[in-house]
């Protein structure tokens, strides 16, 4: 399915474009501000499942590479400045909040200070683009549970969620370009090495909402890589080869997660004689601690170990027509909110993901929580009514 988008013909209809909302919220992962951070944060992030501080130790040490502060804060700071650009740009007048799973600013936190403020429907983009619990179901989860511990402080929200748009033109196209420069860095005839998070494989398997479209997670990320490199080699004027491969394990070894390793990838590209290696983060929508870690500093290592010419692609982070695709999608997701039917552009072989999610979408194989902004989600009650 291929389409574009239209962008709104002034700014009247582009401030209309966002009712019923009175705030947009970007909800993210969250990160250590400061090496005392680091720890507790890595607490938050692995809550509930017995991992040990011995072994949260090992993956601080990759923040401490950093100064113990993570580069997600201020990539998130850069992107809240150009959506509020972006939506003043387009005569759209709203409080633009940012909230986080595993770090201040806290989502309840953020939605409660909403609520004094007298906002009461917040429409919300994550810093996901793809379907798996990891990526988009904790998000909803943590939304819910937000709602619900304001809810019993007699606080009433309703939180709506964009689409994933792991397939949009504005998330796809800029993924194009940048892989085109990373290609032109290297070797004629080097490899494009699509990489994003490793997941479990059985979450993979329980990713999207089942039947036709499963597992969601490692198929989304097959098809964008496969748009972007089609849309390279037409550039190019020849095919070009590429994998898509996976960083950041971090379960036990008698687990299995969805593999090849970057950095295994890149001994066997060696092995083959491939002439160099484009390494692409189409996974991250900025320079998360995944990038500047495992593909900046150990993926390259590898590289230089091993004599392989090695390029790493940019991420889409603040590109204009990146940040403008997000605002579309708010404009969408609000058309569906007053009851229209938008057009919902989207590249590549699979359809656009509903708004939202059905009932089992991207299902917790731990426990079973709450989960907002799906077909089965009920708002909670307000403490006093």
């Amino acid at each position: 399915m291929t389409s574009s988008s239209a962008s709104p013909s002034d700014s009247a209809s582009a401030a209309a474009d966002l009712a019923p909302y009175d705030a947009v919220l970007l909800l993210s992962f969250g990160g250590p501000e400061q090496p005392d951070d680091v720890m507790p944060f890595l607490r938050n992030v692995t809550r509930g499942r017995g991992i040990p501080d011995e072994r949260l130790a090992e993956v601080a040490e990759h923040y401490h590479h950093f100064g113990g502060r993570s580069p997600i804060n201020d990539q998130n700071r850069a992107l809240l400045d150009a959506l509020r650009a972006e939506l003043r740009a387009r005569g759209v007048d709203l409080p633009v909040l940012w909230g986080n799973r595993n770090w201040a600013p806290f989502v309840t936190d953020t939605l409660r200070e909403a609520h004094e403020q007298g906002l009461r429907r917040v429409v919300t983009l994550t810093t996901s683009a793809y379907s798996s619990y990891s990526s988009c179901r904790q998000y909803r989860e943590d939304l819910a549970g937000a709602l619900l511990t304001l809810a019993q402080e007699g606080r009433e929200l309703a939180v709506d969620k964009i689409r994933q748009y792991f397939n949009h033109p504005g998330f796809v196209e800029p993924n194009v370009r940048a892989a085109l420069e990373a290609l032109r860095q290297v070797p004629e005839g080097s490899h494009l090495v699509f990489v994003t998070h490793s997941i479990p494989d059985a979450m993979d398997d329980a990713s999207g909402p089942g039947g036709d479209l499963s597992p969601a997670y490692s198929d989304q990320h097959r098809d964008v890589a496969g748009v972007i490199a089609d849309a390279v080699g037409r550039e190019l004027g020849r095919a070009v080869p590429w994998e898509l491969v996976y960083c950041s394990r971090s379960g036990p070894p008698s687990q299995p997660w969805l593999e090849p390793d970057v950095g295994d990838h890149l001994r066997a590209l060696h092995t083959a004689g491939a002439p160099g290696a484009a390494v692409c983060p189409i996974g991250f929508v900025s320079d998360h601690l995944e990038v500047k870690y495992d593909l900046d500093t150990e993926a390259h290592e590898v590289a230089d170990e091993i004599g392989l010419p090695f390029a790493r692609a940019a991420t889409v982070g603040t590109d204009a027509q990146f940040v403008s695709a997000l605002v579309d999608l708010l404009v969408e997701r609000a058309a569906q909110a007053r009851g229209q039917d938008p057009e919902r552009p989207t590249l590549g072989a699979r359809p656009p993901v509903r708004s939202t999610c059905p009932v089992g979408c991207c299902r917790n194989l731990r426990a079973e929580r709450p989960a907002a902004c799906g077909a089965d989600w009920e708002p909670p009650v307000v403490a006093g009514r």
